[in-house]
C-alpha cells in the first residue's frame, strides 16, 4: 500500500502541466499542491492550518494565475461584516435604484485568509457559497462562477484571538492539510528564488477555466465500483463507532470521499476509483469531520490517530471485482 504521505507520479498530462507551474512558486509542497488540484476538480473546498508565512497565500495566488482565474482575497479580522463577503445593494442617486455590488466571494478562486480570526456570524455567511455554490442578500439568490473554489486559511485554534469553526462549516471542507515548514534545502531554495524577483509575478496561465470545466465533467465520469463505496462507507460508519469519537463522520463525509477519489484516480489517468485512492485521502477528507468526546480530550488524543487506527481496522477490498 502506498504510504499517505507520499503524494503520486500525477500522470495525466494537463494536470500534470499544472502542478509543474505552480511548483515554479511552491517549493517542496507537491503533496499539497496535489490535494488543493483534487479539490478543484471534485468541486471541493480546502482548510489550510498553520502558523503564518509558510506559503498558504502563495499556493493559493499560483494556482489562480496558472488556470486565468479570477481571484479575491479575503482577510477576515474581527470587525468583519457578512455583507463585506457577499455583497451589497447600493441606492443609486442617478437611477434612483438599488445596484447590487458583488462581494469577494463572488470569484473562481477565493482565499479566505484566517477564517477563523473573525466572528461565528460572518463565518457563516460563506456557509451557503460552500455548500450551495450561490449566496443571497436582499432576498435574491445569486450562482457563483463556475469552477468556484474556496481554499480557507486558520491559525492553529491555540492562538490568542481566533474563533474555532462550527462543526457544519468544518463539514463544507473537502479537505484540511497543514503546509508545514520547508527542510533546509527547499528554503534555500526558497531564498535563491525570491532574491531579486518574487517568482509569483512571473507566473503566467498554463490552463484555461474551460479546461478545468472539461476536467470536472471528466471526473464525473470515473467509475466507482459498488465493493469500494462500501469501503467508503464501512470507514465513515467506523468514526462514528470509534470509543475516542463523541460525533463520528456524516453521509457528507461518505460523499465527500467518493468525490475526492475519483478526482485523485482522473489525476492519475486512470478511468476507475481504487481502494488504494480512498486509504490515502481519508486522512484528508475525514480528520475534520469527528469531535472527540472528553476523555478521549483528556487523554490527548488527536482526530488524526482516530482517522489512522480507523483506516487500519476497516478491511480492505481487494481483487479485480474492487475496481472495475
Amino acid at each position: 500500500m502506498r504510504n499517505r504521505q507520499e503524494p503520486s507520479v500525477v500522470t495525466h498530462p494537463l494536470v500534470h502541466r499544472l502542478i509543474e507551474n505552480i511548483e515554479k512558486v511552491v517549493v517542496g509542497k507537491k503533496r499539497e499542491i496535489e490535494l488543493s488540484l483534487i479539490a478543484l476538480l471534485s468541486g471541493g473546498h480546502v482548510l489550510l492550518e498553520d502558523v503564518p508565512g509558510v506559503g498558504k497565500t502563495m499556493m493559493v495566488r499560483a494556482l489562480a494565475k496558472s488556470v486565468g482565474a479570477d481571484y479575491k482575497r479575503i482577510q477576515f479580522t474581527p470587525d468583519l461584516l457578512p455583507s463585506d463577503v457577499t455583497g451589497v445593494s447600493v441606492f443609486s442617486q442617478k437611477t434612483m435604484e438599488f445596484h447590487f455590488r458583488p462581494g469577494p466571494v463572488m470569484s473562481n478562486i477565493v482565499l479566505a485568509d484566517e477564517i477563523n480570526r473573525t466572528s461565528p456570524k460572518t463565518q457563516a455567511a460563506l456557509l451557503e457559497a460552500l455548500e450551495e455554490g450561490s449566496v443571497t442578500t436582499d432576498g435574491e439568490t445569486r450562482e457563483l462562477q463556475d469552477p468556484f473554489m474556496v481554499m480557507a486559511t486558520q491559525n492553529p485554534i491555540e492562538y490568542g484571538g481566533t474563533y474555532p469553526l462550527p462543526e457544519a462549516q468544518l463539514d463544507r471542507f473537502l479537505f484540511k492539510f497543514k503546509i508545514g515548514y520547508p527542510s533546509k534545502s527547499e528554503e534555500l531554495e526558497v531564498l535563491n528564488r525570491v532574491e531579486k524577483r518574487h517568482p509569483i509575478e512571473e507566473v503566467t496561465p498554463v490552463l484555461t477555466l474551460e479546461d478545468i470545466i472539461d476536467m470536472k465533467k471528466d471526473v464525473k465520469k470515473v467509475f466507482v465500483n459498488e465493493k469500494v463505496k462500501e469501503y467508503i462507507i464501512n470507514i465513515v460508519n467506523a468514526t462514528r463507532q470509534h470509543h475516542a469519537v463523541y460525533l463520528g463522520g456524516s453521509p457528507r463525509a461518505s460523499i465527500a470521499l467518493m468525490k475526492a477519489g475519483q478526482a485523485y484516480a482522473f489525476m492519475q489517468d486512470r478511468e476507475f476509483v481504487v481502494p488504494d485512492d480512498i486509504k490515502y485521502l481519508a486522512p484528508y477528507a475525514l480528520q475534520h469531520r469527528i469531535l472527540l468526546n472528553s476523555d478521549a480530550k483528556l487523554s490527548d488524543t488527536t482526530n488524526e490517530r482516530v482517522i489512522h487506527e480507523v483506516i487500519q481496522q476497516v478491511h480492505i477490498p481487494a481483487g479485480k471485482e474492487s475496481v472495475r
